[in-house]
């Protein structure tokens, strides 16, 4: 199977600081990949990476390569723009506009790629609230402000807006941390339907989340991949004693 997203030594840094070391990686297609490791290891940092969204803090800067499909994303000639377009991200804690309604919400991404056709507006809303499992609950209400809905529902709107533009690659980082179990249920069945359109990469603390929704799991130490392999096989038989002091709870 040809790699959606090559990762290629890839190493990141703040200054002088190095974040990340050397890491390697190919992720395919329609998967749902998990980077798990403890507080400070380097996962949001690397996530982080794969849009450029990095590049917009203050001295850091990234070296090796970030190839999606074929093509490096930090080349000269490629715009940032269009990377954050191919791959959307969604965050930690739920970020809807909240004085903007939900309509705009969704929308807002394609307005501002210049998109104003109402018919298809209209049509990427539905598509997009139906993606995201939202649609039974606000069709009735689209008009109004994203910020009135309950904190999974709004987890569910950012997931919407990033959907919208119909990006290739999703990236969600802890996305459910701040989420009652209910709504991390929905969002971990979410992703179960969401693969079949996108390639999803998720940070996460929880083993047994990255247990229950990853296909490959990535094990970050200190700036450095430990250990990537089968969700299963990483939990299970780890190659690396690292990998298995971290899974079975021994540090983090």
């Amino acid at each position: 199977m040809t790699a959606k997203l090559r990762v290629e030594d890839v190493s990141i840094y703040y200054g002088n600081k190095d974040a990340v070391r050397h890491v390697s990686m190919l992720v395919e297609p329609n998967t749902v990949n998990a980077l798990i490791g403890p507080s400070g290891c380097g996962k949001t940092t690397f996530l982080r990476a794969l849009n450029r969204m990095h590049e917009l803090t203050p001295h850091a800067r990234v070296d090796g390569k970030v190839i999606l499909d074929g093509e490096d994303i930090y080349g000269p000639d490629v715009d940032p723009v269009d990377v954050r377009r191919r791959v959307g991200m969604v965050f930690q804690k739920p970020n809807p506009f909240p004085t903007m309604s939900i309509y705009d919400n969704v929308a807002s991404g394609l307005k501002l790629a210049g998109e104003k056709r109402k018919a298809v507006l209209d049509g990427a809303v539905e598509r997009s609230l139906h993606q995201a499992a939202l649609w039974d609950e606000v069709r009735d209400r689209l008009r109004a402000p994203g910020g009135s809905l309950s904190g999974g529902q709004q987890q569910r709107l950012c997931i919407a807006r990033a959907l919208a533009v119909e990006p290739e690659i999703l990236l969600m980082d802890e996305p459910t941390s701040a989420l009652d179990p209910q709504s991390t249920s929905r969002i971990e069945d979410l992703m179960e339907d969401l693969k079949r359109d996108v390639t999803i990469i998720i940070v996460t603390h929880n083993m047994q989340q990255a247990g229950r929704v990853s296909d490959t799991t990535s094990f970050f130490l200190n700036g450095d991949l430990v250990e990537r392999g089968p969700t299963e096989r990483v939990f299970t038989s780890p190659a690396d004693k690292r990998t298995e002091a971290y899974v079975t709870g021994r540090f983090g």
